[in-house]
């Protein structure tokens, strides 16, 4: 996919400029965890932009490159976006056979009352869990919990931002390896 460092360095570049630009902002704002924070990323600002889905789907393909992954999800909203992405990214790149899923905040009361939609994960299974943003890492442990139960292995987290704020060492206790695209580094020291 990258025939280069340097064409995957304009992509990570050109994704770090469009989360500047359009989902990070100072302010007074209370976080899913309840925080309160400084600063807020809207992550859909850019996962709902063509071009931030196009290069966001690719530095993620090329971060799963090479682990066997069979299957790339997470938890609603934050991975919606991403996981459909990723389907005509992957698509597009001759990855045909991985499995895109969404994890359900509560199982559906009807029809066959799933907690993860899209293609039957099977026991076995490698998994990567996606979401837009790392804080105290609730959301994605949710994931991860939901996709072990069904007997797959996670083997990593990506997310579009960490915040840096615990929720990568409580997910690396869980012995899952963690590899957020950027932090919140990357854009407190550009302000």
């Amino acid at each position: 996919m990258y025939s280069s460092n340097e064409e995957y360095q304009r992509d990570w570049e050109a994704l770090r400029s469009l989360v500047q630009k359009r989902s990070f902002e100072f302010g007074d704002f209370v976080l899913t965890s309840g925080k309160r924070s400084s600063y807020y990323f809207d992550g859909k600002q850019v996962t709902l932009c063509p071009e931030g889905a196009w290069l966001l789907a690719r530095i993620i393909l090329h971060k799963i490159k090479g682990l066997g992954v069979d299957a790339v999800g997470g938890i609603t909203i934050g991975a919606d976006p991403i996981v459909g992405a990723l389907a005509a990214v992957s698509y597009f790149y001759g990855h045909r056979d991985l499995k895109l899923f969404i994890v359900r905040k509560t199982p559906k009361t009807h029809g066959k009352g799933r907690a993860i939609e899209g293609p039957a994960l099977l026991p076995g299974d490698r998994a990567v869990v996606v979401d837009d943003v790392i804080t105290t890492g609730g959301s994605i442990i949710e994931a991860i919990e939901a996709v072990r139960g069904a007997g797959c292995q996670v083997v990593k987290v990506i997310a579009l931002v960490d915040r840096r704020e615990g929720g990568t060492e409580r997910i690396a206790a869980m012995g899952i390896d963690v590899d957020p695209v950027f932090d919140i580094n990357h854009f407190l020291l550009n302000k």
